[in-house]
């Protein structure tokens, strides 16, 4: 336990940083219809499965429609 509580001042933060990430793709994957690769559909999944920074950041690098 005291491990963990070493630890917390790091993972809080992350932990924010990567629900704020999460919580801007999927606005903005529920915004927007034109994607450059794949549908609505797929990026919610991506997005949502690969939530560890991981699914949006592939989001905005592969399926964000330049505006």
């Amino acid at each position: 336990m005291d491990k963990i509580m070493e630890f917390l001042p790091f993972l809080i933060p992350l932990a924010i940083a990567e629900f704020a990430l999460l919580g801007y793709t999927l606005f903005h994957i529920l915004t927007h219809k034109n994607y450059k690769r794949g549908n609505r559909t797929l990026w919610l999944v991506i997005a949502i499965v690969g939530m560890e920074f991981i699914g949006p950041i592939l989001y905005f690098l592969l399926g964000k429609e330049d505006d």
